[in-house]
């Protein structure tokens, strides 16, 4: 089966697709990657999918066609990926979609604790335009059963990185960063996973207020300029999420425009260069802490592979190569496996979608939290 994996991360930046060719079932899957390319969103799409995460009101009618009009930029980007990539036939999609919120907690409403989460994108728009069967809304099934709706890219994590003699941790570098643990010759439900803060969205944030729009810090080359602000760093990291203990997920209702507001009040005038280097520093030691606190006392681990967009941003390397080095890891690219770093979460959805359409559990409960295991998903068909 050739399976499309679509997915819009935490930093909004764009669309990545995946072509993969699937067989087995569970952990015994295996997988070839036929191809992936990456779509930047039109600014004024980003700027749409911003306001949308940011906003405490809203229109109903945005939002609307917000869920419409990504549905068929997610189809246009499949055709064009085909196209560009030598036409593979598909059989199925699967669309991760662009969160609009995620509540992995539980929190008080209308009398209830609630926990919800929201990845907007209508599927049926792809359906139409593909003319295959589209598996989305992936993560409200493991809230269902308990679990915080992520980390769900364990699964292709564990089918990947497991190894009988080598212990290993897997560091997606997305605008939240999420690790994956997998001790040698582990089981399944010995597989631990947690997002351990900001990845590239406090930096990306920064950069688009002190640098008048810009995107991102192209190659960590204004973080290689300046200086951590070491007073800000220490009291950055002594916040509540830092500690608190996993499984445990973040997004911008920790990490958003309020952080930043925050972050830039207590940095006063202290110069622009040396607020993206303690920003870029934040997420080097809040991931060493985390390995630390919560990993590496859990058992004994050699490698640490690193992925997603922060892997271009040469600084941030340069500190976590720093970081795990002291913590006795080697640092490895994703890349060296067979996934190349940009396709990686594309990559992932493609294999949950497949299990999904075989019926078949795909969330880790020893990640999410979750009670049991889930078969994750909506299908929209043709």
């Amino acid at each position: 089966m050739i399976v499309a994996g679509v997915m819009s991360g935490t930093s909004a930046d764009g669309i990545d697709v995946a072509f993969v060719r699937v067989l087995g079932r569970d952990f015994d899957v295996r997988f070839e990657l036929l191809g992936h390319e990456h779509f930047e969103y039109p600014r004024a799409v980003r700027n749409a999918v911003l306001k949308a995460m940011n906003a405490s009101r809203i229109r109903v009618a945005d939002l609307a066609r917000l869920d419409s009009l990504l549905g068929e930029l997610y189809g246009e980007a499949i055709l064009s990926a085909q196209r560009n990539t030598g036409g593979a036939r598909l059989d199925l999609v699967g669309c991760h979609g662009q969160t609009i919120y995620h509540q992995g907690d539980a929190a008080p409403y209308l009398g209830r604790k609630i926990a919800a989460t929201w990845q907007t994108g209508e599927a049926s728009f792809i359906a139409a335009q593909l003319q295959v069967p589209v598996v989305s809304d992936f993560r409200p099934a493991d809230i269902a059963a308990g679990g915080k709706g992520a980390p769900l890219v364990p699964f292709l994590d564990y089918v990947v990185f497991r190894s009988k003699r080598v212990g290993r941790i897997a560091q997606n570098l997305g605008g939240i960063a999420n690790l994956t643990a997998i001790p040698a010759n582990a089981k399944p439900e010995s597989v631990l996973a947690f997002d351990t803060g900001p990845g590239n969205m406090v930096i990306d944030q920064l950069m688009q207020v002190l640098w008048d729009g810009e995107r991102y810090d192209h190659n960590g080359e204004v973080a290689a300029e300046g200086r951590i602000l070491k007073d800000l760093l220490a009291e950055l990291l002594d916040q509540r999420f830092f500690h608190d203990a996993p499984p445990k997920t973040a997004g911008r209702e920790q990490f958003g425009s309020d952080y930043v507001k925050l972050l830039l009040q207590k940095a006063g005038r202290c110069a622009k260069e040396d607020i993206i280097t303690t920003a870029t520093a934040l997420t080097a030691r809040s991931i060493s802490t985390a390995l630390e606190r919560f990993v590496l006392q859990q058992g004994k681990y050699r490698e640490y592979i690193i992925s997603g967009g922060g892997k271009n941003n040469r600084t941030l390397v340069r500190m976590l190569t720093e970081e795990t080095a002291r913590l006795g890891l080697k640092l490895r690219h994703s890349d060296e496996f067979g996934i190349p770093s940009q396709a990686k979460e594309a990559v992932a959805f493609a294999l949950l979608a497949y299990q999904t359409w075989h019926k078949r559990p795909s969330n880790i409960p020893s990640a999410t939290g979750a009670a049991r295991p889930a078969v994750l998903g909506k299908i929209s068909y043709v």
